[in-house]
C-alpha cells in the first residue's frame, strides 16, 4: 500500500513540475522585468535621497525573494541556503520600511518633535498653563499597548528597537540554522522536539510578530502626517510580502507534519518556493503603483544630497502650450545613486544596531551592577556584624580579666589580714 502510494506520489510529481517550474520562472520574468525598471526610475531621479534609498531597500526584496525561490525549485538541495539569505534581507527591507516612514516624516528630530507634540495634545495639556508648567505624564510601557500617541519621542525609540531587533534576531536565527543544519539537527520543516527548528520558528514568530506591532503602533500614531504618500496602500502591500510568506512557510510545514502534504522528499519547501514566484510577480506590479518614481521626478536634488549628479535638465511643459512654466526634470547618475545608498544607508544601519545593542546591553548591565551592589551590602553586613562579635568578644575577655583581677585582690586582702591577726 504504501509503495502504491509513494509511486503515485512521484508520478503525479513528475507530472506537475515542469509545468510548473515554466509558469513560476515566466512570472519571475514578469517580477524581475518590473522591479529592476522601477528601481532604475528611482535610481535616475534620486532626487531625495533620504527617502528614495530606503524605498530602494523595500523594492529590491522582490527580485531577491524571486531569484532564490526559482533557483530553489529548480534544485532542491540550495534550498535551505536560500532561504536563510532570503530570510535575512527580510529583515532589512522590514527595517527599511520603517526607516522610509521615518524619512518622509523629516528626520528622527522632526519625528520627535512630532510625537511629542501629539503626546500633549493627547493628554491635553498645553505648554503653560497660569504661567506654571504642567505636571508631566508619568510614562509606562503599558501606555505603548493601550494609548501609544502619549509616549512622545519614547514611542520612536520602542519602534525603531522593535525594527532593529528583528533584524539582528534573524540573522542570527539565519546563521545558527544553518550550523544546525551543517550537524544534522536543524529538520527544517520538523516539529519534533529533538530538532532545532520548531524552536527556532518559535523565537523568530514572536520577534517578528513584536517589529510588525512596532510598525503598526508607529503608523496609527503618524498616519494624520503620512497621508500624502498614501501610507495605506504601501504598508498592506509590504506587509502582506512578509507577513504571508513567513506564516505560509509556517503553515505548509505544519500541514506536512500532520499528513495532509506529502511527506516524501520536500514537498512543503518546493511548494513554498513555486506560490512565493507567483505573489512576487503580483507584488512586482503592485509596487510600480504603490511606490512610483514619478513624484521624484520633477523635484529638484536635494542640496544636502553627496550624490555627485549628473544631471540633465530637459524642459518639459506642465501644459500644452505653456512655455513660461517648465517643469525641470532632474536625472541623476545611477552609480553615485547606488554608492549614496550603499554608504549612507550602510552607515545609517551601523548606527541603529549599535544603539539597539547598547540598549538591550543596558538593563543588563544594571542588573548585574545591582546584584554586585546586592552582594556588597551583603558582605558589608557580614563584616560589620563579625567585627561587632569581635568587640563583644572583647569587651567579655576585658570583664572577665577585671573579674579576675578583683579575685585576686579580694584574696590578696583576706591573707594579708590574717597574717596581721596572727
Amino acid at each position: 500500500m504504501t509503495s502504491v502510494n509513494i509511486s503515485a506520489y512521484e508520478s503525479t510529481y513528475s507530472d506537475l513540475y515542469e509545468p510548473a517550474v515554466i509558469f513560476a520562472g515566466c512570472s519571475v520574468l514578469v517580477a524581475l522585468v518590473s522591479s529592476f525598471s522601477l528601481i532604475r526610475q528611482h535610481l535616475v531621479s534620486y532626487t531625495k535621497p533620504e527617502e528614495q534609498k530606503w524605498i530602494v531597500g523595500v523594492l529590491f526584496m522582490v527580485p531577491i525573494y524571486a531569484i532564490q525561490s526559482i533557483i530553489s525549485l529548480v534544485n532542491p538541495k540550495l534550498s535551505l541556503a536560500l532561504d536563510i539569505s532570503r530570510n535575512c534581507y527580510e529583515a532589512f527591507a522590514l527595517y527599511s520600511f520603517g526607516s522610509y516612514l521615518i524619512a518622509v516624516l523629516g528626520g528622527e528630530q522632526r519625528v520627535v518633535e512630532l510625537l511629542e507634540s501629539e503626546s500633549r495634545k493627547s493628554l491635553n495639556k498645553p505648554l503653560l498653563e497660569d504661567g506654571n508648567e504642567p505636571q508631566q505624564h508619568r510614562r509606562s510601557f503599558i501606555d505603548f499597548f493601550r494609548r501609544p500617541n502619549v509616549l512622545g519621542a519614547d514611542l520612536l525609540t520602542i519602534e525603531k528597537f522593535g525594527l532593529v531587533q528583528y533584524m539582528i534576531l534573524k540573522t542570527c536565527c539565519a546563521f545558527l540554522a544553518l550550523v544546525l543544519e551543517i550537524f544534522g539537527v536543524y529538520g527544517d520543516g520538523e516539529f519534533k522536539w529533538y530538532y532545532g527548528y520548531p524552536y527556532i520558528a518559535v523565537v523568530l514568530n514572536f520577534s517578528q510578530t513584536w517589529s510588525l506591532y512596532c510598525l503598526v503602533q508607529f503608523y496609527n500614531v503618524t498616519h494624520e502626517r503620512l497621508k500624502p504618500i498614501k501610507p495605506l496602500a504601501k504598508f498592506i502591500s509590504f506587509k502582506a510580502i512578509v507577513f504571508a510568506t513567513w506564516w505560509q512557510g509556517l503553515g505548509l510545514a505544519l500541514l506536512s507534519s500532520l499528513g495532509v502534504l506529502p511527506q516524501e522528499g520536500k514537498v512543503e519547501t518546493e511548494l513554498q518556493d513555486f506560490l512565493i514566484c507567483i505573489e512576487m510577480a503580483v507584488a512586482a506590479i503592485a509596487h510600480v503603483f504603490v511606490f512610483s518614481a514619478r513624484p521624484y521626478h520633477f523635484l529638484p536634488a536635494s542640496e544636502n544630497s553627496r550624490v555627485a549628479a549628473e544631471r540633465t535638465k530637459a524642459m518639459l511643459k506642465t501644459q500644452k502650450g505653456d512655455e513660461k512654466n517648465p517643469t525641470v526634470y532632474e536625472k541623476t547618475s545611477v552609480r553615485e545613486s547606488v554608492q549614496d545608498i550603499v554608504v549612507q544607508g550602510g552607515h545609517h544601519v551601523v548606527e541603529d544596531v549599535v544603539l539597539t545593542i547598547n540598549q538591550a546591553i543596558e538593563p543588563v548591565e544594571k542588573g548585574v551592577t545591582k546584584i554586585q551592589e546586592t552582594f556588597h551590602e551583603i558582605a558589608v553586613r557580614d563584616d560589620e556584624k563579625e567585627s561587632d562579635v569581635k568587640v563583644e568578644e572583647y569587651e567579655q575577655d576585658v570583664t572577665v580579666d577585671k573579674s579576675d583581677v578583683s579575685t585576686s585582690e579580694d584574696k590578696l586582702t583576706i591573707e594579708t589580714s590574717g597574717k596581721t591577726g596572727r
